[in-house]
This record gives structure tokens, sequence and C-alpha cells, in this order.
């Protein structure tokens, strides 16, 4: 029974069948062209997936084969640490970052985990604003400071504190810009300096945060972060809100990182991971019909 990742994909199943408005048993290589490329596929991937297809008819099978070895990169392995366990959540702004962390904070509280938030983000004073009300709301501790002061101190002072209180999950959000990319870089080395002094090997894991109505175009800002610091993996949020559900295939395999996560929803709740089976199956059966 699927869940949530297939009722996430109803803009873009809707897209798809602008172009496919029947479901068949198979298709040409030229119409399945056209499915991939309405749910923002990158045109370059399609190629690739359809280069190493060599049959003229496309069943549900042979395209379900290709499309998850896109996600080969998928699966996350968990590194091995001494708690606190330290995230680092980054991404530009309006990505749906402090959202995002909130729903991160309430899944690991579920999970009976003590859980604590270093509003790193110093650079809006609304970022700390809203991350502290989300704190409020979720019953969950958090550091910050005003805006302006010095973010990798606020990720020292929230995992010493967690050392000492006996946290089990440390979440820093951090700022989405800053005047240059150059700037933002070197505030987020500082971090990553300071978060392994505070604590060996933290940040265990870095995220980043991508628009999923962005589509395509995520995947150079995405670049740009892998490059600047390394991510561990990412969550997509506002997959509910986009009919670009099919850049997730593009986004897996032009960064080679898993997808961790994705956001279907506004609640704290809705946070799913990722299953990239429900995903692709997800898709088929919009695009394929059962064999009689």
């Amino acid at each position: 029974m699927f869940g949530f990742i297939k009722k996430s994909l109803n803009k873009t199943v809707d897209a798809i069948k602008t172009v496919a408005p029947k479901r068949k048993i198979s298709f040409t290589k030229d119409e399945i062209e056209d499915i991939l490329l309405e749910a923002d596929v990158e045109y370059e991937l399609v190629e690739i997936i359809l280069r190493e297809i060599y049959q003229d008819k496309i069943t549900r099978e042979i395209l379900r084969s290709k499309l998850l070895a896109t996600l080969r990169y998928a699966e996350y392995k968990e590194p091995q640490y001494t708690p606190p366990f330290v995230e680092l959540i980054v991404g530009v702004n309006g990505a749906g970052k402090t959202t995002t962390i909130a729903k991160l904070a309430q899944r690991y509280k579920n999970e009976g985990k003590k859980v604590i938030l270093g509003a790193g983000d110093t650079f809006r004073a609304a970022a700390i604003e809203q991350l502290t009300l989300w704190a409020k709301r979720l019953d969950i501790p958090i550091v910050a400071s005003k805006q302006g002061h010095d973010s990798s101190a606020v990720a020292y002072d929230v995992i010493d504190s967690a050392k000492a209180k006996g946290f089990d999950n440390v979440i820093i959000d951090t700022a989405g810009r800053l005047h240059t990319q150059t700037n933002l870089a070197n505030e987020l080395k500082k971090i990553n300096r300071i978060c392994d002094k505070a604590h060996a090997g933290a940040p265990h894991r870095t995220i980043l945060i991508i628009d999923g109505t962005q589509g395509n175009s995520a995947i150079s800002q995405a670049k740009a972060f892998h490059d600047m610091i390394g991510i561990d993996g990412i969550i997509i949020t506002k997959l509910d809100g986009t009919a670009k559900g099919g850049s997730i295939f593009s986004i897996a395999y032009a960064l080679e990182l898993p997808i961790l996560f994705v956001g279907t929803g506004e609640q704290p709740e809705n946070l799913t991971p990722f299953d990239k089976y429900e995903f692709v199956d997800s898709l088929l059966d919009a695009i394929f019909d059962q064999e009689k």
C-alpha cells in the first residue's frame, strides 16, 4: 500500500497525463522521452536512460530497472559516532530549511530521543525567530543568539550543552545566503571546524535542503554547496506542490548523494523517508496499464 510519496506526486502525474493521457502496456522511445521530460527529468539523463534500452517497445519492467539504476546512490549508511549525533542543515533561503528542521526534530522526538536545536542562521533575524517559535511549539530546547552574532559560536554552545545534558540529537541551522558565495563558504567551513572542535567527528551528517518546485535548476545550487563543505544527504521539500517530481532522478544521479526524506506537507509529521521503489512505482502506475 502506497503512502505519502504517491499522494505527493499527484501534480507530477497530472503533468504526465498531458502527454500520455491513456495508460498502455508499452510505449515507444519517443513517447517515453516525452513523458520523462514532462515530469522534469533532465534531458541529458533521459538520453542516457533511452540509449541503454534496445527494445522498440518499452514495458514497465524495462523502464523500472533503468529508473531505479539512476537512484543507486539513494541508500544512506549512518556513520559511526559517539552521541550526540550532530546534523548541520544547509540550503538557500526559501527552500524550507526551518520547517524541515522542525520536522526532523519532531521525528526524533517521536522516536524517544532528546533533541536540541541551534539557531545558526544569525544572518536573518526572521530565521532565529521562526526556529525559536518551532522549538516552543514542539517543546524542544534551543540555543540562539541575536542577528549578526557569530554562527559558529552558536554551533559550539549547542553541542557543548547537548554533551553536558545528555542529548541524543543536535540539529543546527545555517545561513542560506550571505553577501557573496565566498562569505557563505567561509562561514560554513568555519562552522564545520568549530563543530569538530566541540565534539570530535561532528557534524556527523550535513543535509542539503532542496526546494522540489525548482526542479532541475536546483542541481547547480546543490553542487555549489557540495563543493563548499561536502553534503552527506538531501531532503527535498514541497514535493506535493510541484509537477517536477521527476527531477529527483536528475538530482540523485548528478550529485551521487542519497535522498533521505521528502517533504509531503506543512505539518511536522509530513516528512517521509525516501523509498526509491515506492517513488518509481508510483510514477509507473500513472504511465503503464497492467498486462492482461
